[in-house]
């Protein structure tokens, strides 16, 4: 049972890039090439999405960082947006997802798909809501013929992967419902569903036209991000009956699709305390037979309000460490407001050096050697070889600007510690800085 023997666009991509897909990821193109017909690696990549950069996801290609932007009913600045969308690339984000629920949503995506080569993951069922809603109408009043429409459509408009929350049943909503649950279903995709189940008195249209939909993604390679819409929206509520439940529908999701050539990936926990992390990724990677794990942090405390990209940057790195592969970044703005540029860089750099963290840890080639550059160059005090091993080189000749003729940082002066053995002069060459 192979992926590409079966999905023929993915094959062709998969053989023109192969060779530049080798050498940035420091892999055999044999080992690509095992990882995406087993389902443990996917690439991003919708051929009508013009110019995008096929992107691996998956062991062992190295941790990748994806950025959510989009509008809100509250702040729909379609400028902003693209701003962001600009903004995410140049800080290092290898993917984007278009989460926007109000303005004209093809619109925005179209510009969306113009304006980045970066893959482009959405949520189709935020636009069949939206529409509903726009109306005045109740958001879960929309038909099966709808869902897959929309599906049909976004795919041919070019994005690379979905989010489709195919393993929430009428049996999980209800355990969520009924478990004593804190937060209840935090997911806005799984708690549409559960609403939709429970007015039409119908099982998931998601997963009863699961073929359907199937046969859309064969057809353009979008990949397939299998959505946990019974997350653990906090820590209290984590390794529930719920969440493990959609977890092991999901892992018959996916292989479901993988017999019929169709890439997948897992999405995992939201709210994790740190002690049940490594069970948390390790058992969904089990259950879901080692597909792509796409992880929204996650965040090790429900108290840091403001640092949220801190609180998943600590569960990120554990969560990569033991298996993640696609960590959703986090920003200053979660649970508060909708994130504006400034957040938007904190969050990728906050899942960049989770992500660094993780694959040192690891023992990933490039990921030591970036980490031993670094401390060589701070050895030395080259500072222009450090803010090139940062991972954040704008921020560091920002805060090193005031002093940049020195040769040591501001924080030692002439007692630097790098310079203390090996007699140098110490004269200090400058007046230090006074405050009254």
């Amino acid at each position: 049972m192979s992926i590409c023997s079966k999905n023929p666009t993915c094959s062709s991509i998969l053989r023109t890039h192969l060779a530049a897909l080798a050498e940035a990821e420091g892999l055999p193109p044999r080992t690509i090439e095992d990882a995406v017909n087993a389902g443990t690696m996917v690439l991003l990549a919708n051929p009508a999405h013009k110019n995008v950069i096929p992107t691996l996801i998956g062991q062992p290609a190295s941790v990748k960082v994806n950025a959510n932007i989009g509008t809100s009913m509250f702040v729909t600045d379609v400028a902003m947006e693209l701003q962001k969308a600009s903004l995410a690339k140049k800080a290092g984000a290898h993917a984007l997802m278009d989460l926007s629920t109000a303005g004209d949503l093809p619109a925005i995506r179209r510009d969306i798909l113009d304006a980045v080569d970066l893959p482009l993951g959405t949520v189709p069922l935020y636009a069949v809501a939206q529409r509903h809603l726009a109306k005045g109408k109740d958001p879960s009043d929309f038909t099966e013929e709808e869902i897959i429409a929309e599906i049909a459509q976004q795919a041919a408009a070019g994005v690379d992967f979905m989010t489709l929350h195919c393993g929430v049943t009428r049996r999980g909503a209800q355990l969520a419902a009924e478990s004593g649950r804190v937060t209840g279903i935090v997911s806005r995709g799984g708690s549409i569903l559960g609403r939709w189940m429970r007015r039409h008195d119908a099982e998931n249209p998601f997963l009863t036209h699961y073929d359907d939909i199937l046969d859309i993604c064969l057809a353009h390679n979008v990949t397939i991000s299998l959505g946990d819409g019974l997350r653990p929206g906090c820590g209290a509520d984590a390794g529930d009956g719920a969440q493990w439940e959609e977890v092991i529908n999901l892992g018959a999701l996916a292989r479901r699709a993988k017999e019929c050539g169709v890439q997948t990936m897992i999405e995992g926990p939201g709210h994790v305390p740190l002690h049940l992390v490594q069970s948390q990724i390790q058992g969904i990677k089990r259950l879901t037979d080692g597909a792509p794990l796409y992880v929204l942090g996650p965040l090790t405390t429900d108290c840091a309000p403001g640092y949220d990209h801190i609180a998943g940057a600590i569960g990120g790195a554990l969560a990569a460490f033991f298996g993640a592969d696609f960590l959703c970044y986090l920003t200053p703005a979660e649970h508060l407001t909708l994130p504006g540029p400034e957040d938007v860089w904190a969050g990728i750099k906050a899942s960049l050096v989770a992500a660094q963290s993780a694959e040192t840890a690891l023992g990933r080639p490039a990921a030591v050697a970036r980490n031993l550059g670094m401390s060589k160059a701070r050895a030395d005090l080259d500072w222009e070889a450090m803010t090139g091993f940062a991972l954040d080189p704008d921020l560091v000749r920002k805060r090193r600007a005031m002093h940049s003729q020195e040769k040591e940082c501001a924080m030692c002066g002439a007692l630097c510690a790098m310079r203390m053995m090996t007699g140098d002069n110490f004269a200090c060459p400058t007046k230090p800085e006074t405050k009254e």
